[in-house]
């Protein structure tokens, strides 16, 4: 591949995280980096769950993923090498494998543990999406805060939580604000919060109203004005390996998402202009 000079590179990099399973994070990755590209943006996912749940959803093969993470992450593979192109045009991902499950082992006495993700970042110059640079890097998370959501949080500009509409939800969000606040205060400064999306939320149940008042109340303009529904089609989607918004795009989950992707890239210009 054509390398491009440094200064050219200058990619947002996202990191969807939260403790919780189920909240819907993989489809957030998903179907967020399908609705930027569908307005110009070039994507990497980088998928960190060991379940590997954004590369099956994005139909990469188990035979298509001879490296992965775990060889960007202990250092015997570069970006540009570990990352396959998906059927989304201007989609690519570094997929993942079961090796990430022992990634903790192989790296955990190593000084640069914490910042293995992070500087096999400098070298992303040598991957080009349809000849030009990579504009976004989403993280998709595994549901715990181990080692490899460290990574995610040091190589991090900002973080974007998924928050499922249900009881807990601000229980678990506080214990993952004091992760991201200790992560800015000793290893990455310039860590901040992009945002948190309420995602399956259900208009018939009054649970769901509730809480979404009450996070917006606790969190307030960090919260999207977008509200991702639980939604059939959007579940029904990753076992077909592809995004809901390619799946069906008329359907209320991706009109979502794609509404989703606008906020984001507003609060990006917001930001870059402050």
């Amino acid at each position: 591949m054509k390398a491009i000079p440094e200064a050219v590179l200058a990619p947002r990099i996202l990191t969807l995280a939260n403790q919780k399973g189920g909240v819907g994070k993989t489809t957030t990755a998903i179907n967020l980096a399908t609705a930027l590209a569908a307005i110009g943006e070039r994507v990497l996912i980088v998928d960190l769950d060991p379940q590997g749940n954004a590369s099956t959803g994005l139909g990469i093969s188990r035979q298509e993923r001879e490296i992965s993470a775990y060889d960007l992450l202990v250092g015997e593979a570069r970006v540009a090498e570990a990352s396959v192109m998906t059927s989304v045009p201007n989609v690519a991902i570094v997929p993942s494998t079961m090796d990430l499950l022992g990634v903790e082992l192989t790296i955990a006495a190593q000084a640069d543990r914490a910042f293995r993700l992070r500087d096999s970042f400098k070298r992303l110059n040598e991957l080009t999406i349809n000849g030009a640079p990579v504009s976004y890097i989403l993280i998709d998370c595994p549901p715990s805060l181990n080692l490899l959501t460290v990574n995610a949080l040091v190589a991090a500009d900002a973080v974007l939580v998924p928050l499922q509409c249900e009881f807990f939800a601000l229980e678990g969000l506080s214990q993952l604000l004091q992760t991201i606040e200790q992560i800015r205060t000793t290893l990455n400064p310039r860590l901040s919060i992009q945002g948190v999306v309420m995602t399956m939320f259900d208009k018939r149940n009054n649970l769901s109203e509730q809480v979404l008042q009450d996070v917006r109340q606790e969190m307030g303009s960090l919260v999207y004005d977008t509200v991702i529904p639980r939604n059939v089609r959007l579940s029904e989607a990753p076992s077909y390996g592809k995004p809901a918004l390619l799946y069906d795009l008329k359907c209320a989950g991706s009109q979502a998402y794609l509404r989703l992707a606008t906020e984001v890239i507003r609060r990006e210009r917001h930001l870059n202009a402050a």
